[in-house]
Order: structure tokens, then C-alpha cells, then sequence
């Protein structure tokens, strides 16, 4: 039985970088952070999750006074904790809470106002997933998550700002193709209107190697379950180390001026496909991959796994290492599913960018495109269409598209749930 060290194995298969890509900007800036973070007051939510985490981490090298992290996953906010009361270096500050909240409800703004101000707020709950646009009910979710929440959110907080809120985007909000990426970009329109009345920064970045819910973390889940790999060929990302999106974040929420958007530096050369992660992560446990022409020849192989001392179907909590080289089932294909950009990209053609500022991150100088009273108008259009019981998925997808000039949605009439 074996250990996989997960962030060595990023480090030399997937960023392909020995040190953080941040590590010059944070050094720089050091004092800097230092100065806005110590003794400060500090509210994540969607705290629970892999980003939101690594930026709690990556907080926590310096000494903020109190820290309340919020998110609706209950088990996250446990291991969170276990995580942090575990590490080194990690500065925990006595007035320390958890809250398994949903921000979107009235106990969170009770929260707000009896625990507020804060002097940093930080919102990293979101829907993140192509695969959510399957349906009008699904985008409706999404897009109240991502967008609707967050306009509540900064009108409640515009009331007594804080000194730096920050608020995550995507790379996939530059030109969207997806519903996600749309969401994201509408997003980025309110974070811009609300600017002009608070210092707000946003960060559109690569995937992030391994968090939880991605393919790569999916390859995990597969192989302790002795299940089959599958992954498309031709779909290329960027990719960070978790320890690399909570320091980008953090740059960007204690660093940015008021509408910033920063994204990381990374050249073309730089980007990886899913599949050739699948099959560097089956070789580094010592597996060969056997490339499989379906779906079901991929199930059926997975069956005749010969793994350790058992063969089991069930969820273990570790990886085993194979007596000899054997081959191991995978289904590597086409990508043919709605809302797929087959490469990504930080900023339009059309954007201001800064690449001056730092050495690994750009800027793009974003400048609001409607009015706070515009803004209400479009949020009141999007719920008038809500209200309609008989909305589809179609019209959503028209008025974002209205709303949204450079969103081109991809449909080819397949979803992520409909792949293995």
C-alpha cells in the first residue's frame, strides 16, 4: 500500500512548477499584506471548499484578529478546521467560528449585522460546473447563486463597507460559452457597478489541479473505488496548485484596486489536458493505462481489477499499489458536450490589461458598464422571467445572451451527467 502525495504529484505532472508561481509577489508585497491583515477582522464564505480554503490558509500566514468562515457544507467546515488546527505556521485567532449557513438566508444577514462589520469579506460561494446547465431548474439555481445572492450580498454590506471585498470569478466569464461562465460574467457586471461605492476585486484563474469536484479529483474517487478513468482528449486548461489559487485570491482581494480583475500569467505551453493527467497519475501509482473504444469496455475491464490482496467495488480511504504493472482501464474521448471551450482564456481582445504591476499576475482594468439603477433593471428582468412558471432553458439562455453581448453558448445538445 502506498501514499500518493498529491501536491508533489501537481507539482511535477500537472503545474509542473517546484514553487509557487506567486512566491515573488507575495515576498514583494509582504509588509504590505502584512499591514492590511494583521489585527483585521474577517469573513469567508464558501470557506469550505477548495479555493476558499486555500485562501483561509493562505490568510492565516499572517494574524488577523477574528475569522468567521462560512458555507453550507457542514463536513467542510470540520475538516477545514482539522486541517488548520493540524498544519504549522498557521496563525488561528482566538475569536475563530465556523457557521454552516447558506448566505442567501436571513440568518446570515443576522449575522452580519450582530457580528459586523467586518474589514474583509471574502465570497467564494458559487455553482462552478459546466455540467449544471443541464435544465432551466439547474441554470435558474445557478444563476440565483452566483448572481442574485451576490447583488444582496453587496447591498447589504454597501451599507458599512469593508476595507477589501473580493468576490471569485472564472476564466470562463472571458468570453463565455457556457451558462457558467455567463453567470460568472454577469456577476463580474455587479461586482464592476458596485466598485464605484466600495473597493471590490475579483480573480478569473485556471482550474485548480485536484479540488474537490473536478475531473482530476474524480480519477481519486475512480480508483478507490476500482472503477474506470474517463476523460476528454482534446480539452485544454491552465492549471494552479490549491495552494496557488488561495495565494492568487489573496493577492488579489488585500492588493487590488476598486474593479480589478486578475488573472494568473501562464503561457499557452503551459496548458494540460485531462487525460494526460488520468494517465501521469495511473503511472505514478504504477499502473499502465488500457485505452478502451467505449463506455462499457471500460466498465467491463474494471471488473477483472486485481488490486493488493482484494478486488472491491466498494469506497475505500486508500490507494493501493499493484502487485505487478497491470493495466488499468480508461476511456479517453472527443469532447461533444454543451458548453465546452476546447482552451481557455483570462480577458478579451477588448479589455485594458496591466502586466506590469506584478510578475505572475495580470490586470484587467474593468470599468462598469451600467448604472446602480440600470443594474435594477436588468435584476428586475431576469426575475420577471423567473416568475414564469413555464420559463425553458431557451429563453434564460436568450436574455443572458441580451444582456451579454459577447456570450456565444455552445449546445450541441449533451451534458456532463450524460458521460461517465
Amino acid at each position: 500500500m502506498i501514499n500518493l502525495h498529491i501536491n508533489d504529484f501537481i507539482a511535477r505532472h500537472v503545474t509542473e512548477r517546484s514553487e509557487s508561481l506567486f512566491k515573488h509577489d507575495l515576498e514583494t508585497n509582504h509588509n504590505l499584506l502584512q499591514s492590511r491583515i494583521d489585527g483585521r477582522s474577517v469573513l469567508v464564505i464558501g470557506g469550505a471548499g477548495t479555493i476558499g480554503g486555500s485562501f483561509v490558509k493562505a490568510l492565516l500566514q499572517f494574524k488577523p484578529s477574528k475569522l468567521y468562515v462560512v458555507d453550507i457544507n457542514e463536513n467542510g467546515l470540520t475538516e477545514l478546521t482539522r486541517d488548520l488546527r493540524s498544519s504549522l505556521g498557521v496563525n488561528i485567532p482566538e475569536d475563530y467560528k465556523t457557521y454552516p449557513i447558506n448566505f442567501g438566508e436571513p440568518v446570515f444577514e443576522k449575522l452580519l449585522q450582530n457580528e459586523g462589520p467586518f474589514d474583509i469579506v471574502a465570497n467564494f460561494a458559487a455553482h462552478k460546473h459546466v455540467r449544471s446547465e443541464k435544465d432551466h431548474y439547474s441554470i435558474e439555481a445557478m444563476i440565483e447563486n452566483n448572481v442574485l445572492r451576490t447583488k444582496r450580498l453587496l447591498e447589504i454590506l454597501v451599507q458599512n463597507p469593508p476595507q477589501h471585498f473580493f468576490c471569485v470569478s472564472t476564466d470562463k466569464a472571458a468570453n463565455p460559452v457556457n451558462v457558467m461562465g455567463a453567470t460568472k460574467k454577469l456577476m463580474e457586471e455587479v461586482l464592476m457597478t458596485y466598485a464605484q461605492q466600495m473597493p471590490i476585486s475579483t480573480a478569473r484563474f485556471a482550474n485548480v489541479a485536484f479540488s474537490n469536484g473536478s475531473l482530476p479529483d474524480g480519477f481519486l474517487q475512480r480508483l478507490m473505488k476500482r472503477q474506470p478513468l474517463s476523460a476528454p482528449l482534446d480539452v485544454k486548461r491552465y492549471f494552479v496548485s490549491p495552494q496557488e489559487s488561495g495565494e492568487l485570491c489573496l493577492l488579489a482581494c488585500m492588493l487590488g484596486e476598486p474593479a480589478d480583475i486578475f488573472f494568473p500569467k501562464l503561457a499557452e505551453t503551459q496548458m494540460k489536458t485531462f487525460s494526460d493527467i488520468g494517465t501521469s497519475l495511473l503511472r505514478e501509482l504504477g499502473y499502465e493505462p488500457d485505452f478502451c473504444t467505449s463506455e462499457q469496455e471500460a466498465r467491463e475491464k474494471s471488473r477483472q481489477l486485481s488490486v493488493g490482496s482484494r478486488q472491491s467495488t466498494s469506497y475505500t480511504s486508500s490507494i493501493q499499489h499493484p502487485a505487478s504493472n497491470i493495466q488499468y482501464p480508461v476511456y479517453y474521448f472527443q469532447s461533444d458536450t454543451s458548453g465546452e471551450k476546447p482552451y481557455e482564456e483570462f480577458h478579451t481582445n477588448e479589455e485594458t490589461i496591466d502586466r506590469q504591476r506584478f510578475q505572475a499576475l495580470g490586470i484587467v482594468k474593468a470599468k462598469p458598464n451600467y448604472t446602480l439603477l440600470e443594474l435594477d433593471s436588468v435584476f428586475l428582468q431576469i426575475q420577471q422571467l423567473f416568475q414564469n412558471t413555464f420559463t425553458d432553458k431557451h429563453s434564460i439562455i436568450q436574455l443572458l445572451t441580451e444582456l451579454l453581448p459577447n456570450f456565444q453558448h455552445l449546445e450541441t445538445g449533451k451534458n456532463l451527467d450524460q458521460k461517465m
